[in-house]
């Protein structure tokens, strides 16, 4: 991780970050602590007589995970993680915003060519996306 991004990470969260699943992608979600607690309130708050709220508590809460960031910018992800989202030697780390996502390498790559090629087949944008004028 670049030295910018320890730096402003050390800043935010003193290097203590929570890995979680991502639902709907093979990755790993990686929070700062504060980040976390926000999200974590909100899902306890949803209640449990919901079945997808349940479902959502138990996949995101129960695969949290308290990482630390080392000095050269690196966590130990767990083997039920690292499973989870087929992580081999070779990883990609996206900065999401508020989150990072870490992906296998390969599966990113992958992923990323078949994204750009529905963007171009598909050629227009929501109005709500035409608004943000990237």
């Amino acid at each position: 991780m670049p030295s910018k991004y320890r730096e402003r990470l050390a800043a935010t969260c003193d290097g203590q970050l929570v890995v979680t699943v991502d639902l709907r992608d093979p990755c790993l979600l990686i929070y700062p602590q504060p980040e976390w607690e926000d999200i974590e309130r909100k899902l306890v708050r949803l209640g449990n007589l919901d079945p997808n709220a349940r479902r959502l508590q138990r996949l995101l809460i129960g695969h949290a995970t308290d990482a630390e960031l080392d000095g050269n910018g690196r966590i130990l992800v767990p083997p039920p993680l690292r499973e989870f989202a087929g992580l081999n030697k070779k990883v990609a780390l996206i900065g999401q915003g508020k989150k990072f996502e870490l992906w296998d390498e390969q599966v990113w790559n992958d992923e990323r060519q078949k994204w750009l090629a529905e963007g171009a087949k598909d050629g227009e944008l929501s109005a709500q996306l035409e608004s943000l004028s990237l």
